[in-house]
């Protein structure tokens, strides 16, 4: 079994927000063998996975990592709603990779920025948006790197430091951002950043966001 489905197990209980105890009773194995299951120390069937599936109402392959989807639903280009639908850009043809994970990127931003609007907190929204202003430069500037026909006159800092320059300045932006957000007062009741509510509160943009965690979190297993 995969690491992705003891976490969706635990996340699957805690929404619908019945204990271990309960959860064990209505799929009809002991809560110790359930314990097991969510904490990944054991590997279960698949009549457990069906089951699972039925009681939480959700689709074996979400349950088991292979879609971000409840209903099992793989996301397509054509399914990402474009964040603003009165925008376009006639240079993102051609490969569909691109134009898929630029409405992932731009979609999830929109959710992040909805979330920050709630705070409405000057400083925590500085450092958000620092953070990911230094991420879109780190790879502009290694693409642009990339091409000797452009000149290095355009950029001040050395090609040698910015690197670890914007992943120390990150690093200190994102550990900010840890230590603002608890004790920011949102102006807006800021919803449980989890997968059914985030899609009742920003039904556009929720799928992009989840999707773009899934990825992230498939690239980092790799690392490790």
């Amino acid at each position: 079994m995969n690491t992705t489905f003891p976490r969706t197990l635990t996340l699957l209980r805690k929404e619908r927000g019945i204990s271990q105890k309960q959860a064990a009773a209505e799929l009809k194995i002991s809560q110790a063998l359930l314990s097991h299951y969510e904490k990944g120390i054991r590997e279960c069937g698949l009549d457990f996975v069906v089951r699972a599936a039925d009681f939480y109402e959700v689709s074996c392959d979400y349950l088991l990592g292979r879609t971000v989807d409840k209903s099992g639903a793989v996301i397509s280009v054509d399914d990402i709603p474009e964040g603003d639908p009165n925008a376009t850009d006639s240079h993102m043809t051609g490969s569909v990779l691109p134009v898929l994970n630029k409405k992932l990127v731009v979609n999830a931003t929109n959710l992040l920025f909805g979330l920050l609007q709630r705070y409405d907190n000057k400083e925590l929204t500085t450092e958000v948006t620092t953070y990911l202003n230094l991420a879109i430069y780190t790879m502009f500037r290694a693409l642009y790197a990339a091409d000797k026909r452009n000149s290095a006159a355009m950029l001040s800092v050395p090609a040698e430091l910015y690197q670890p320059a914007t992943a120390g300045a990150m690093s200190l932006c994102a550990a900010r951002v840890g230590m603002l957000a608890p004790s920011a007062p949102p102006k807006e009741q800021v919803p449980a950043l989890l997968p059914s509510e985030l899609s009742k509160v920003y039904p556009l943009f929720a799928s992009s966001l989840m999707n773009l965690l899934k990825n992230a979190e498939n690239k980092l297993g790799k690392i490790q």
